[in-house]
């Protein structure tokens, strides 16, 4: 297998930029890319909940992560995810994405069937067995439904099958158990929080980075934080945290929708308003925010001086 690459700093989850027709927006999709990495982002996490990846097909999966790959031109490390049902299709698709140009690969638990955590285990394993590249584990029970144990990923981590893990599993009281583990283990693991409205307690705790969706609205909000916390100022890194939060008020604009309406519909009403993407097109079959929702999204990004983009 490959030399392990290192993820730390912000690595946001690439939004997929969508057409009125609900095909991928590729011209988009290169400037968001180039957005994110010039704001200071380390590194790029391609295909993720906020990227859609759920309603795309194979074939769109791999030319989105292409495109991101292409884009960034080898300036920071991409990391793909290979999300499916069971080991032995996640593993095809791993590997279609490793040939697309991935860094490495992350995945949750399998989805779907019912497993104990050594048929979890088992699961990552054959995985990593498969492709040539680094792999990650994406805790995300909200969306597969088993929580990864602390136990398990220390396993694996010592193992050498996985080296690394994105933590959105909002429950910061295991995020801190499995920092102290990993400390305790000798830091086999690379670990990353997707808590984006406490990244500086996660950072103090001794998190590696983090993989902030509402990145794609600003990212170099988050960049400031992660390089303050880095020199120990941690009086700049709780400022720049609350004044994210107050953006991240967007995702509270909509109501009475379901979580992938509300999340990547607030994302990217937030970036069409800012002129990163051209389109605030969600996935076919999910429903788009309404027009009151929209300019209650553009009202907090005014009152912050958000719109639109700055140019340099």
């Amino acid at each position: 297998m490959s030399a392990p690459i290192t993820f730390t700093g912000v690595i946001p989850p690439v939004a997929t930029p969508m057409l009125p027709d609900h095909s991928i927006d590729f011209a988009s999709l290169e400037r968001l890319v180039d957005y994110l990495i010039s704001a200071g982002c380390s590194g790029l996490f391609a295909l993720g909940s906020t990227g859609e990846t759920a309603y795309l097909t194979d074939d769109q999966r791999v030319e989105v992560l292409r495109t991101i790959v292409a884009t960034a031109e080898g300036r920071v490390p991409v990391i793909a995810g290979a999300i499916e049902l069971t080991a032995a299709r996640t593993a095809h698709l791993a590997q279609r994405l490793v040939e697309a140009g991935a860094d490495a690969i992350v995945t949750t638990a399998p989805l779907y069937t019912l497993n104990s955590q050594s048929e979890i285990a088992d699961h990552f394993r054959t995985i990593a067995a498969a492709i040539d590249a680094p792999l990650w584990a994406y805790d995300v029970p909200v969306r597969v439904h088993s929580k990864l144990g602390i136990d398990l990923l220390i396993q694996l981590g010592k193992e050498g099958v996985v080296h690394g893990v994105k933590d959105s599993s909002g429950d910061d009281v295991g995020f801190r158990r499995l920092l102290a583990a990993n400390e305790a283990a000798g830091r086999p693991l690379q670990l990353l929080t997707g808590h984006e409205m406490v990244v500086d307690a996660m950072l103090l705790a001794g998190a590696d980075g983090v993989v902030p969706g509402v990145a794609n609205v600003e990212a170099e909000g988050y960049v400031r934080l992660f390089d303050a916390a880095a020199r120990g100022d941690w009086d700049a890194a709780r400022a720049e945290q609350e004044r994210i939060n107050r953006m991240f008020e967007i995702v509270f604009q909509p109501t009475g929708l379901s979580g992938d309406a509300t999340g990547v519909g607030a994302f990217k009403a937030a970036m069409h308003a800012r002129g990163l993407i051209d389109h605030a097109t969600l996935a076919a079959t999910v429903t788009p925010l309404d027009d009151e929702t929209v300019q209650k999204v553009r009202g907090i990004l005014a009152g912050m001086d958000l719109l639109p983009v700055a140019t340099a």
